[in-house]
């Protein structure tokens, strides 16, 4: 009976000692490559649930057509800040999946920024306008080996061209955000 009990009481420190915690992590930064860019950023904690994101990235874009004489590329640089709402972590935890590095299903706003810096092209005289846009985004964010990860987006929102010149009208309208990258955390 002594040893039963003593079995089942260090399984159950074991036990308690393993299980992961329902909450985000404190901060996490990393780097993240897709298709269209790549970026570095950081999650910091603001509650159990919710991270503030912000990043600097490098976008890339890719054009052509019958007004083009090839096809073309730019880079571009972008500037973003994100809160993120982790909504699943407890049932993630029941089912005793890896939610290290905020590993979760999320609801986010974000609001990226454009400026007009630099641009990277195979053309000359490209001209990137100031934008800013505003896109509410659900999305997930999984872990695989011990430091890396992957993160898909989608959502709809509305965004503005600030042109630079004064015979141009700014441009306004819907902006989409999809996107798929594969990151590494530090």
């Amino acid at each position: 009976m002594k040893k039963t009990f003593m079995s089942i009481l260090l399984l159950g420190i074991m036990n308690f000692s393993f299980a992961q915690n329902s909450t985000i992590e404190k901060s996490v930064t990393g780097i993240q490559i897709g298709f269209f860019g790549t970026e570095i950023y950081n999650e910091t904690r603001l509650s159990d649930k919710i991270a503030l994101r912000s990043q600097l990235g490098l976008n890339a874009g890719i054009f052509g057509g019958s007004l083009y004489d090839k096809t073309g590329f730019i880079l571009y640089p972008e500037l973003s800040i994100e809160p993120k709402w982790y909504y699943n972590l407890e049932k993630r935890v029941r089912k005793n999946k890896n939610i290290k590095n905020n590993g979760a299903n999320f609801y986010s706003l974000n609001i990226k920024y454009s400026p007009n810096w630099f641009e990277i092209s195979n053309y000359d005289n490209l001209e990137i306008y100031n934008t800013l846009s505003i896109i509410p985004t659900w999305g997930f964010r999984r872990n695989f080996a011990e430091k890396f990860n992957y993160e898909f987006r989608i959502g709809l929102g509305y965004g503005v061209s600030y042109r630079n010149s004064e015979y141009l009208e700014n441009e306004k309208g819907a902006i989409m955000d999809l996107g798929f990258k594969i990151g590494y955390d530090f």
